[in-house]
């Protein structure tokens, strides 16, 4: 057990709080700042406890160091409006140089509660977590909280790199994500259900693997479906296929039937002749794909099927789409699936991040499902078994 943000005292401390404020931002403008607002809990935590708050966070993906395109700046403008208070931020490109060194060297002699760092991303060493970056960090606080779970799976030099100089503890939306998640892998109410879609069966081996001996039922969907169904000597046209992908889809099959498991695979599918978001699509049985066309969807048969095993479930977990979600009419059989888990309201349902969620989040189903990740690889890797770093790194209770 790693300790959290409740099994330390902050007062008269200065905490320095890894978030995960990668948001989208067009012109200047946060268009989204729903990982924002996941943050406040352990921000106030912290400030009703008596510290004070340092917040470092990446954003997007700058290529050669500093740009004003992935500044944090519109971040701290909204942290301020949140959290009601002044949100001070360190405008520093190499984001703890000498402009930053100074700002926190007044800010802990202030009466000021928050400040926000510059992009991590600014210093090449971030994501390689060398040199001194991960030190100048530590430096200015007394203990790091790490509330990023989108990034744990990553060792970087903000959430990991931090901890050979400073105390860690996981924040409190960082906690959430490992109790809930950890619930689907220690003694789950059975039946379970596994739902895997996304388009490539190489993204999804070791967590289809891992839950082979966990599950009860297996359902795919998305274009890995196509890999499945050629393994098994289908023509699947067009579609998106992993060819050299074709003999892991094979064991994996064999796998499943060895430990005795439900493993459905699409009974029909929506085709087009290409892909684009089109009316003119057709309900083709999966032995009846022509070479020309490509599957987009999975068919209502197999929504009506998956959405019967669902209904029989005590426990969920979900990731990836049933089809190209966003094409409209393409999108029906990840809303439908979507639809089906927030009807079982007697199911513990653990939802991936990504479309699954934009899935959910779209029909306003959110409150009917147990638990939405906020990462949608590291949630991915939890599941497969596979320790975080940036859970690793924290300190034992």
């Amino acid at each position: 057990m790693k300790k959290t943000v409740k099994d330390v005292s902050f007062k008269n401390k200065t905490a320095l709080i890894r978030a995960d404020f990668n948001v989208p931002i067009k012109d200047g403008v946060i268009t989204s700042d729903k990982r924002i607002k996941e943050s406040l809990p352990t921000i106030q935590y912290v400030l009703n406890d008596g510290g004070k708050v340092i917040l470092c966070s990446h954003l997007g993906r700058p290529k050669d160091g500093p740009d004003k395109e992935f500044s944090l700046e519109p971040v701290a403008k909204r942290l301020s409006e949140l959290l009601g208070i002044k949100v001070l931020f360190a405008n520093d490109d190499k984001v703890t140089g000498s402009i930053a060194d100074e700002m926190v060297k007044e800010f802990k002699n202030s009466d000021d509660k928050v400040l926000l760092l510059q992009n991590t991303r600014f210093r090449k060493e971030e994501t390689k977590n060398a040199g001194d970056f991960a030190k100048q960090l530590a430096s200015y606080a007394d203990i790091f909280v790490n509330d990023a779970f989108g990034t744990a799976h990553r060792a970087h030099s903000s959430n990991v790199g931090v901890c050979a100089y400073l105390p860690g503890v996981l924040g409190l939306l960082m906690e959430k994500e490992v109790t809930m998640l950890s619930k689907v892998m220690d003694n789950p109410k059975k039946p379970i259900v596994a739902i895997f879609g996304g388009a490539k069966v190489s993204d999804k081996i070791g967590i289809i693997t891992n839950f082979i001996n966990k599950v009860d039922t297996i359902l795919i969907g998305g274009a890995m479906m196509f890999t499945f169904l050629k393994a098994q000597g289908l023509q699947t046209g067009k579609s998106l296929t992993e060819e050299d992908k074709i003999d892991v889809a094979k064991e994996i099959l064999a796998k499943a039937k060895e430990a005795g498991i439900k493993f459905l695979l699409p009974v029909d599918v929506k085709t087009a002749k290409a892909y684009e978001d089109t009316k003119d699509f057709k309900i083709k049985k999966i032995n009846n794909i022509d070479s020309d066309e490509m599957g987009l969807d999975i068919g209502p048969d197999t929504m009506d099927l998956f959405a019967g095993e669902i209904k029989k479930a005590a426990t969920v977990v979900w990731n990836g789409p049933m089809g190209v979600f966003e094409f409209e009419n393409f999108a029906q059989g990840t809303l439908k699936v979507a639809q089906a888990i927030a009807d079982n309201k007697d199911c513990f349902s653990v939802v991936g991040g990504g479309d699954s969620a934009s899935a959910v989040k779209k029909l306003g189903f959110e409150k009917n499902i147990s638990h939405i990740s906020t990462g949608g690889g590291a949630s991915l890797e939890f599941l497969e078994g596979i320790t975080l770093p940036g859970i690793e790194a924290m300190s034992d209770k």
